[in-house]
């Protein structure tokens, strides 16, 4: 949907990359009619943090080898590539706009574009989309803006050209993991968080569209930080106990718990203030169910808590839900299969012009 760096004719035959803090991820999907798929090839090589947080030569020259290692265990041939924007390089906005014709909008878009984005306009890559009409003003219509600074864009895809592929799509990557992880058919607004290692990617959306994009700096790590910190273990310690007894409070005699209690009521204040900020926009528009994904899916009793404090019931969303997997590659994805939101939404993208 969006940042569609050279995309002239539709996408073709493509790959989807996404670069995560501690993992790289690649997907190919075959597109097999109505929104269903089959998996292709797939790649997963776990990287230091360092790497994917740094910026130096030598970081990058690394990061490489890892991309590469991904691609060559996938038996992905494809050369033209879909890469993912993290949300802490983007900037993700809905705006009311008037209810014109979509040619006069194209017109008109460009002049206001810059009292939205918070940087520079000579310096952001910027696209959008129109959602349609406004679910709080019918005179308005809305639409959805996305940028970058286009500095980063341009290493960023420099550097993937750089080992032999060529980019042909880039998307924030909460707009990606949307796409693999709304169910079919929802006609309410849910709640969708991605808990990742260091942030959180969270999108309340309302039919199959974002109307608020956020990113939380809060992820596994934070929870593990506070573990170590408050039982006095190691990181891997902290890291198995919190992945093994989760937020049930009567493993371990509730230590675990209660040493990540403070950080999890941080992180779920973040929630009800992006679910308020919704209310508030769309008074008529209930969040009708949350959708987990990510670390979010496999911490013990992640969704329990949740409900609990939020007061909106929810569940595990399975970014797989619409993609045919063979008995085997079931079996080799399942203790990793909740990390790839982000990289089959990107490989889901059709010939969006």
């Amino acid at each position: 949907m969006l940042l569609n760096m050279a995309l002239l004719k539709g996408l073709g035959d493509f790959f989807a990359l996404d670069i995560g803090t501690n993992a790289v991820r690649v997907v190919q999907l075959s597109h097999s009619g109505n929104d269903n798929w089959s998996l292709q090839h797939y790649g997963y090589a776990p990287v230091d943090e360092k790497i994917t947080t740094g910026n130096s030569a030598e970081g990058m020259r690394r990061l490489g080898e890892v991309i590469m290692t991904a691609v060559g265990q996938s038996g992905i041939k494809e050369k033209n590539v879909v890469i993912g924007l993290p949300s802490n390089k983007t900037f993700t906005t809905v705006v009311d706009v008037p209810a014109v014709s979509e040619a006069e909008l194209k017109e008109t878009i460009k002049y206001q574009i810059d009292q939205y984005i918070p940087t520079a306009i000579e310096e952001t890559k910027v696209d959008w989309a129109l959602l349609g009409q406004s679910l709080h003003d019918p005179k308005q219509q809305e639409v959805l803006l996305a940028s970058t600074a286009s500095v980063y864009t341009e290493e960023r895809l420099e550097f993937i050209e750089s080992l032999g592929f060529n980019v042909i799509a880039a998307e924030p990557d909460p707009i990606a993991m949307i796409r693999s992880l709304l169910p079919n058919g929802v006609q309410d607004a849910r709640l969708i968080i991605d808990v990742g290692e260091r942030s959180t990617d969270l999108a309340i959306t309302f039919g199959d569209s974002p109307r608020l994009v956020r990113n939380i700096p809060t992820g596994l790590g934070s929870l593990i930080k506070a573990a170590v910190q408050n039982l006095n273990v190691q990181e891997d310690q902290a890291r198995q106990f919190i992945l093994k007894f989760g937020l049930a409070p009567d493993r371990l005699e509730g230590q675990v718990y209660r040493a990540i209690e403070s950080t999890l009521e941080n992180f779920v204040a973040e929630l009800i203030k992006s679910i308020k900020f919704f209310q508030t926009r769309y008074p008529n528009t209930p969040v009708g169910g949350i959708l987990l994904s990510g670390f979010a899916a496999v911490v013990p009793r992640f969704g329990e808590y949740i409900t609990a404090k939020t007061g909106v019931s929810s569940s595990v969303a399975n970014p797989w839900q619409r993609v045919r997997v063979s008995q085997a590659d079931q079996q080799q994805l399942s203790s990793i299969a909740s990390e790839f939101a982000t990289v089959i939404g990107l490989a889901q993208r059709k010939n969006i012009k």
